[in-house]
């Protein structure tokens, strides 16, 4: 499925079901984008898999550096605001809305936007974004540059390459 972009105000039946939604807890991964909103459907069980796999890779070397692993949490403002899979935090924090992270990872589901936030978390600070896609069963870092998120082979800081970490996951079938 596509898009769907409602202009104006939401019909009450959409406002309904977005509150609907909220009382249910299934609006944990919806996001604010400047101000509109991104309901995100429910993850294929693929990406819980790697995702518990990358955390648990990741964990060990960021408590080494004095980073806290957690997530998801949200990125930003209460109406802008983004919802990585998973952050590494230079401090804890027991904020609803975090102002940046050293790393956000985000575990790429088809037709997602995981690759649209990139100037989103620049602008917020983000030092490293680690972009992981099950399907293309890729791992890629991505530094600071001068204007914009670059490519690199590793983290600098976690001092790990793309090639290490995408070695150490079992790969899950995906329907893709």
């Amino acid at each position: 499925m596509g898009r769907t972009v409602l202009l104006g105000e939401p019909p009450n039946v959409l406002a309904e079901w977005l509150e609907r939604r909220r009382a249910l807890g299934q609006d944990r991964f919806d996001e604010v984008w400047e101000g509109d909103y991104h309901v995100s459907p429910e993850a294929r069980a693929s990406h819980g898999d790697v995702q518990d796999q990358v955390s648990g890779r990741l964990r060990p070397l960021a408590r080494q550096r004095r980073l806290w692993p957690s997530g998801p949490v949200n990125i930003g403002t209460p109406d802008n605001f983004r919802v990585p899979d998973l952050v590494l935090l230079r401090q804890r924090s027991d904020a609803v809305f975090l102002s940046t992270a050293a790393i956000v990872v985000e575990v790429v589901s088809p037709g997602d936007e995981s690759y649209r936030k990139f100037a989103f978390y620049f602008a917020q600070g983000v030092e490293e974004v680690l972009m992981v896609d099950p399907v293309k069963r890729s791992v890629q870092w991505h530094a600071r540059g001068v204007a914009a998120f670059e490519r690199a082979a590793a983290s600098a800081v976690l001092e790990l390459s793309g090639q290490a970490l995408g070695a150490g996951i079992d790969w899950p079938p995906t329907a893709e």
